[in-house]
Order: structure tokens, then sequence, then C-alpha cells
């Protein structure tokens, strides 16, 4: 039996498989603390959870139209002209099985072989791979620390060839946490508009925001862009829904039927009973999300303050989501009897094995300098485990 082509094209989520990995040492004894989780630690508020229950209860558990229920359609509708001033059509939505389905099926709608997309780095890690599927070439553009990895006018530009259809806007960022302004977004809009490119909008983290720094959706800031543009967004960070999987995009109402023939051949529905626990989620009590924000921010700056005092480690401060993602590099050449740390790989395993913390290497998100550390887990935890770094870089010599 010989295996398509395509998946050797491909990898594993490397932040998946950090999960596991750490999931497995947990299972064996060993008393894993695992930085790598991409997922809020707090539990699915209540009235979402009996909004569920009440759709068993109905026996709302049958097919629903490929694309989602309208009630859930018209709460998006509600959600993105309320949060966002963004005006759309039933028939500009569709919702899938999480917001990475939603990724998958607008990119194999969308691009062909010898198409380009432009992704900056560090970009989240299915990005590259989701593009390779299709036949066409990520093309990565290589942000600096000291524009707090976001992506200037300037590079956009110069990444742009006759074969360019797209790039890919993911504000707040992971794993950077770094958060485009309405100033930053606008430049970027300018480049957009002239080359004509298709905007993927990332948006899963836009409520995971601290320091009151505005969220900004790149066709709210120029509507001019609104024909070029995919809003992807979903319920799983800002609600603590992950398992729940839902996602959903807004778009010209073509690409939105394409996308809505190829889900119908894969998945077809998303879950009935989720979909309904959406709808509360986006129509209910807000106010769940602040106190859930407070608490991520608190973390962060703990999680700053305390990687900034380590020899070895700087650490920029995000602006939202539930990571940070510190520069490594002057630990790189150190060694701890025979482990040497080569590269963020190796200081991921050495963290691992000595320290029985998990962090994902930052090669995962295409920089080689950074580890990225999530926040998304208790205080309690994250005290306990940064000092389990400390004392494993303080065995570097």
């Amino acid at each position: 039996m010989k295996l398509a082509s395509r998946v050797s094209m491909i990898k594993p989520s490397p932040t998946l498989v950090i999960t596991a990995k750490a999931g497995a040492l947990r299972a064996e004894g060993r008393d894993i603390i695992d930085f790598g989780a991409g997922e809020p630690d707090f539990n699915t508020p209540d009235h979402i959870k009996m909004a569920a229950i009440h759709a068993v209860e109905s026996n709302f558990t049958r097919y629903t139209p490929v694309g989602g229920i309208d009630e859930l359609k018209d709460a998006i509708i509600g959600k993105l002209k309320r949060d966002n001033y963004l005006s759309y059509r039933r028939s500009e939505i569709i919702v899938s099985c999480g917001a990475k389905h939603t990724l998958f099926n607008l990119s194999q709608a969308l691009f062909d072989e010898g198409d380009e997309v432009i992704i900056p780095s560090p970009y989240w890690v299915s990005y590259p791979d989701i593009v390779l599927l299709t036949g066409a070439r990520p093309v990565i553009v290589e942000t600096r620390e000291e524009n707090g990895f976001k992506m200037t006018p300037a590079e956009l530009e110069a990444a742009i060839t006759k074969n360019s259809k797209a790039v890919i806007i993911n504000s707040p960022s992971n794993p950077t946490g770094c958060v485009y302004s309405k100033e930053e977004l606008a430049a970027l809009a300018e480049v957009v508009l002239h080359h004509q490119l298709i905007v993927v909008s990332d948006d899963i983290y836009e409520k995971i925001i601290y320091d009151d720094f505005p969220f900004w959706n790149i066709t709210a800031v120029n509507p001019s862009l609104k024909d070029l543009t995919v809003v992807v967004n979903g319920i799983s960070k800002a609600y603590a829904m992950t398992g729940w999987r839902i996602g959903y995009a807004a778009a010209p109402e073509f690409l939105i039927a394409a996308m809505a023939k190829i889900q119908s051949q894969s998945t077809s529905n998303p879950s009935s009973i989720s979909q309904k626990a959406a709808v509360e989620a986006l129509t209910g009590d807000q106010q769940i999300i602040a106190g859930m924000v407070a608490e991520f921010q608190k973390r962060r700056d703990y999680v700053v303050s305390t990687l900034e005092s380590f020899d070895g480690i700087s650490c920029l401060e995000p602006q939202g989501a539930f990571y940070v993602f510190p520069n490594v590099e002057s630990l790189y050449g150190l060694r701890c009897g025979n482990k040497k740390i080569l590269d963020s790989t190796t200081l991921a395993e050495y963290l691992l094995d000595e320290a029985e913390v998990a962090v994902v290497p930052g090669i995962a998100f295409g920089n080689d300098r950074h580890i990225r550390i999530s926040y998304a887990t208790s205080m309690a935890l994250i005290e306990k485990g940064l000092e389990r770094i400390r004392m494993a870089l303080k065995r570097l010599s």
C-alpha cells in the first residue's frame, strides 16, 4: 500500500505532538507541567452548556444545512456588526468544524498550484501545511522582534510577485501575541489594494487583548477591502470551547458557496448541538470574557517579568492571546553534561527531560531563536513550571 505524495509534504501539528508527548509522560507517572497547550484552562460557561443540554433534550440531533443553521448565521452576523462594524448576509457566512477547518476549506476553494500565499513569520504552525496541501507555495516573510513581530508594508511589498494571490494576517498572533494597530493595518491595506491580494484575516484571538488595546479587523479599517477579505473566527478561545469545534468565515457569496461545496463532500455540517451552544455564546452574556481576560493578563505580567529575570532570556510583552515567545538564542551552545543546547528543539527537549516542563520550539512557528510558552494554565502551575525552568537553566554552562 503506497501513500499519496501529499502526505510527505506536510508534518503533524508540532503543538499537538508536544501535548501528546507531555500526556504520555504524565501517564507514566512523571509530574509534567504543560506550557504547550493552546487552549484556555477555563470551563465552558454554564449558560452555554445549558443551551447544548437543551438542544439534546429537544432532540436537535439530526443533520443541519451544510454551512450551518440560520440562527447561528444570524448570531455571527450580529457579532460582526456589533464588534467589528462589518455587515454581511447569511449567504456570506459559513460555519465549519473549527477555525482550522474553515481555513482548510477556504484554502481548497481559493488556491491552485503555482499560487503564492504570503505568511508572516512567526506563524501559526498549520498555515504553511494547509497551503501546501492545495499545491500552492507558502511565501514566508520573517518579521523582526524590534517591530513587535509585525509585518511592515515594505516587507509585504518585497514578498509580492506575479504569482502572489493572498496574505494571511493573524492578529492577535499565535505564537507572539502581537496585535496590529489601526494605523498599521491601514498601511498594509494600501499595499493589498494596490496588488489586489486576497486577505485571510484570522481573528480567533480577537477577544483576548490586554491593556485596553483596541482590536481592528483590516476590512473595518479600509472597507474597500471587503470583497478581497475572508474573515475567519470561532468560539474556541473567547468562550473556552475548544472541543466544541465551531469556526466560521465571512466572505463574498461566491467563495462561501465554494467552501460549502467542499465541506459538503468532507464533513457535511458541524455538530448540531455545538451550533446551538455557539448561538448562546455569541448572543448571551459576554461578561464572562472580561473575567477570563483579566486572569490571563495577570498571568502574562507574571510570566514576562519572571522570564526577564532569567539569565540568557529576553521576552517581549504580548498584547494579546495567551502565549509568550521569549528569545532564547543566547542559551545556544551551552550544555549540561552530555546534553548540548543547539537550537529551540534541543532546548525544548532539555526542558522536558530535565525540568519536566513542556514548551514548543520556535522552529515550529518559523523562528528558531525563540520558544513558545502558553500561560493558559493555573498560576500555581505557572509559578512551579517557571521555577523548574530557572533551575534547569542554571545547570547549563
